[in-house]
């Protein structure tokens, strides 16, 4: 893209200069009496930071200011300096210690629990991610199928396995390879890897795509666009195709580097800096997600996920994108951009607890169920149970999900209720049904 030039004379004319206050002004329009120190006190450009040749901000864009001309540019990767990012780190250290501190105490936490919790633990809330991150996108993936791929992948029995769709697999060998090999290199041809499985068919929501390889010069300007046709808002655009050997080759030798740098802040910068370059034709989000997990994976030193940006993301999606697109039209200073990403990751490690609870009443229910000889019907049914079965469980619903006739199906729920596995609900209704007898709460018996 271009850069835009504003031709600033040095005269005097102040009533010239308000008719420019608040309206946007054209690519090499002349101003008369516009300097620097004006434009400030007319409080059209206000300071970002200020260097030996002056840098501002211009209704949300980034502004060099020269002796005789402005220079604006709209996005952050056409900063003279990019990508020589900066932050404040007095303003972010205290929020950096507190998420150091919840990583810590949750590892702590995981690492005293048996390796099957902890396995567990780690498919649960790798399946939210990979499905919320999906989600961002606005593709919606079946959860069961998440579970089954990343189940068989990592080789834990749950139970029923069934057949996975091609973009279901693709994206569970994304997220597996960016979290169990954090610590190896990231390279092109990973990253080439990772493009390839999202889009196994090579063809993108509505039209075959580059696969596997940076977006062309051909596929035209990568922009992230939003409204109806012919009434399109531009929220960004990324550098040019000719740009990303040159800028993707800069940000793997920075993510590959030992940096003196918190790795939670790299993880920060390089969704960032990923997302910024958007080098594939489609996928840029979820990759630049990705990224950010193995970053975190190398924080926490450890291939076990148990807890997710994604599906914290998902639900702030509005703010995650305005936070993006102020960002990508500022200046090199991410201390905002940092402030959010860090809130956001203590807000999903708080979130942890409600995925891990889940895991804990099955490993609870499952240490009850151990100690007795249940058949293959009664497991696969407390199976479903635990994974959230909807609806009430019936003697009906019960033969339907064993496969076995309404008789046996009795005998098995009376059996169950006997060990106090199984209660009887205390919902009212026309059927009797049936629930798992939670820890804690007595059975009630029939």
């Amino acid at each position: 893209m271009p850069v835009r030039h504003f031709i600033c004379k040095e005269q005097a004319g102040k009533a010239r200069l308000q008719t420019f206050r608040g309206k946007d002004l054209q690519a090499n329009q002349v101003l008369s009496g516009v300097s620097s120190t004006k434009l400030w006190n007319a409080a059209i450009i206000r300071p970002i930071r200020r260097n030996f040749c002056g840098e501002y901000c211009f209704f949300g864009e980034s502004l060099e200011y020269s002796r005789n001309r402005v220079e604006i540019m709209r996005y952050i990767h056409e900063c003279p300096e990019w990508p020589d990012f900066h932050w404040n780190m007095d303003r972010l250290a205290g929020r950096l210690a507190a998420i150091r501190h919840k990583q810590g105490l949750l590892l702590g936490r995981m690492s005293a629990l048996g390796f099957s919790i902890r396995a567990e633990a780690g498919l649960e809330t790798l399946a939210l991610d990979v499905v919320k991150s999906s989600a961002i996108e606005g593709e919606a993936l079946d959860v069961a199928q998440v579970r089954s791929s990343l189940a068989r992948r990592l080789g834990i029995d749950i139970g029923g396995v069934g057949p996975v769709d091609r973009n279901v697999e693709g994206i569970v060998e994304m997220m597996l390879d960016a979290t169990q090999r954090y610590s190896e290199p990231l390279t092109a041809e990973r990253l080439f890897g990772w493009h390839a499985a999202l889009f196994p068919t090579g063809y993108g929501p509505a039209r075959r795509i580059t696969v596997g390889a940076w977006r062309t010069p051909e596929a035209g300007p990568m922009q992230v666009v939003s409204g109806y046709v012919g009434r399109e808002k531009v929220h960004f655009e990324a550098p040019a195709a000719e740009r990303l050997d040159q800028e993707t080759a800069r940000f793997l030798d920075w993510f590959n580097a030992p940096l003196d740098l918190d790795p939670v802040l790299k993880a920060g910068i390089a969704h960032l800096w990923f997302v910024t370059i958007h080098p594939f034709e489609d996928g840029n989000g979820r990759i630049a997600r990705a990224i950010a997990d193995c970053a975190l994976a190398r924080a926490d030193d450890c291939p076990q996920r148990f807890y997710g940006m994604s599906g914290r993301i998902e639900r702030e999606r509005k703010e995650y994108y305005d936070i993006l697109e102020r960002t990508q039209k500022g200046g090199l200073d991410v201390t905002s951009w940092l402030d959010w990403f860090l809130g956001c990751l203590g807000r999903a490690i708080d979130g942890a607890d409600e995925t891990l609870a889940a895991v804990f009443r099955k490993a609870h229910v499952w240490r009850r169920a151990d100690r007795f000889q249940l058949n293959g019907r009664q497991r696969g049914v407390i199976n479903r149970l635990l994974d959230g079965f909807e609806g009430k469980l019936t003697s009906g619903r019960y033969a339907m999900l064993a496969k076995c006739s309404p008789d046996t199906a009795l005998r098995d729920i009376r059996e169950l209720l006997k060990l106090d596995i199984l209660r009887q609900s205390a919902a009212g209704g026309r059927s009797t049904s049936y629930e798992l007898a939670d820890a804690g709460i007595p059975a009630r018996r029939t």
